[in-house]
C-alpha cells in the first residue's frame, strides 16, 4: 500500500492552519487511491499534537522528539524529516508552503532522492504527480509535472479548505529516533523576537486589515487598528506603507513579504501593485477601499469602495460597532 505523508508545524501550541488545509487534500487523495494517509510532528513533545490530528482522519502519525526541535534551525528540521521519510517511504510527501519549509525543501529532495514541485497552487496525484505554480508574481500559472517517484510538494497557504474528516481516527504512533549532535550545530537561534501589540498571527489569521500607501499618517494608521480591533483581525501592509515607517517590516505582505489567504481580507488605501497581489489573491473574500476609482486591485476585490478612507473607515467601524451592540 502506497503511503501519503504530511508534515505538520505547529504555532501557539496547535498544527497550523495550512498545515492542516494541506492535510485535508491529501486525505482525499489517499481516501480515493486506497493509499494510507501519514502526518509528522516533529516537536519536543510531539506526541501532545496527536490528538488535534485525530479528526482528521489521518492512519498513522511519525513523531520526532527532540530539544533541538523547540525552534526552527534548518539542521535539526532538515535530519528530522530525512529520518520520517525514510522510515515511513511515502510516494508522496506534502508541505505547507511556509518560510521554513522553503528552507529546506531543496535540500531534503536532494538527501532523500526525490523530485520536487515547490510552492504549488493545486496538485494531483496519478502516474505522475500534476501542479499548478503561480510564477511571475503570480501573473502566470504554470502546470508541471513529476514524472517520477518519490515527490515532495509544498502548497501555498489558502489553496484547500481544512476539513475534519466525517469520523475521526485511532492512529498508529509511529516514534522516530533523531540521532542529532547539537554540539555540530554551525548556527544557532538565540533569540526570537515577537511584537508585544497582541496583534493576530497573519498567517493563521482569518481576517485581515491592510494598509497601503493612502494610509499617510499616524491618523490613518489608527483608524486601521481601530478596524482591525473591531473584527479582531490581523493587521498588514504594503511595501509602501512600511517604508513610510508606519508599520513594522514583519507586517508586509506580498511578493517579498507574507502570503496570506484569510476569509476576509480588507486592502485599505492599497493600489493593487502586482507585488502585493501576488500575496493576498488568495483571500476568500476582497473588500478594497480607494480614493481612485481605477486602481488595480477593484479588478480582484470582491467589493469595491472609492472615496476617502479617512471618511470611510470611520463610518464602517461606527456601524460594526452598532452590529456588534445590537447582537
Amino acid at each position: 500500500m502506497s503511503t501519503y505523508l504530511c508534515h505538520i508545524p505547529t504555532q501557539q501550541e496547535r498544527p497550523t492552519r495550512a498545515a492542516l488545509e494541506v492535510l485535508t487534500h491529501v486525505r482525499t487523495l489517499a481516501r480515493r487511491d486506497g493509499a494510507r494517509l501519514a502526518a509528522c510532528v516533529l516537536h519536543p513533545e510531539a506526541d501532545r499534537f496527536v490528538e488535534a490530528l485525530k479528526p482528521y482522519g489521518v492512519d498513522q502519525v511519525y513523531l520526532v522528539k527532540h530539544p533541538v526541535l523547540d525552534r526552527h534551525l534548518n539542521a535539526p528540521v532538515l535530519t528530522a524529516l530525512a529520518a520520517v521519510f525514510r522510515a515511513a517511504q511515502p510516494t508522496l510527501m506534502a508541505l505547507p508552503s511556509t518560510e521554513s519549509v522553503k528552507d529546506v525543501l531543496g535540500a531534503l529532495a536532494a538527501r532523500v532522492g526525490a523530485a520536487a514541485l515547490p510552492d504549488v497552487s493545486a496538485f494531483d496525484i496519478g502516474a505522475s504527480v500534476t501542479a499548478t505554480r503561480p510564477v511571475m508574481a503570480a501573473r502566470v500559472l504554470a502546470d508541471t509535472e513529476a514524472t517520477t517517484q518519490p515527490v515532495l510538494v509544498s502548497v501555498r497557504a489558502g489553496t484547500y479548505t481544512a476539513q475534519p474528516a466525517e469520523s475521526p481516527t485511532e492512529p498508529e504512533v509511529v516514534e522516530v529516533p533523531l540521532d542529532f549532535d547539537t554540539a555540530t550545530l554551525r548556527a544557532t537561534l538565540r533569540e526570537v523576537i515577537t511584537g508585544t501589540t497582541g496583534q493576530v498571527d497573519l498567517s493563521e489569521a482569518d481576517i485581515i486589515v491592510a494598509a497601503g500607501r493612502g494610509v499617510r499618517d499616524e491618523a490613518g494608521k489608527q483608524l486601521v487598528e481601530e478596524l482591525a480591533r473591531e473584527l479582531g483581525a490581523a493587521i498588514g501592509a504594503s511595501r509602501a506603507a512600511i517604508e513610510a515607517g508606519l508599520f513594522p517590516a514583519s507586517l508586509q505582505i506580498g511578493q517579498t513579504g507574507k502570503v496570506v489567504s484569510p476569509t476576509l481580507y480588507i486592502a485599505v488605501g492599497i493600489s493593487g501593485a502586482i507585488q502585493h497581489v501576488a500575496g493576498m489573491a488568495g483571500s476568500k473574500v476582497i473588500v478594497a477601499i480607494n480614493k481612485d476609482p481605477d486602481a488595480p486591485i477593484f479588478n480582484i476585490a470582491t467589493y469595491g469602495i472609492v472615496g476617502d478612507l479617512y471618511q470611510i473607515l470611520p463610518l464602517l467601524i461606527e456601524e460594526i460597532r452598532r452590529i456588534k451592540a445590537e447582537s
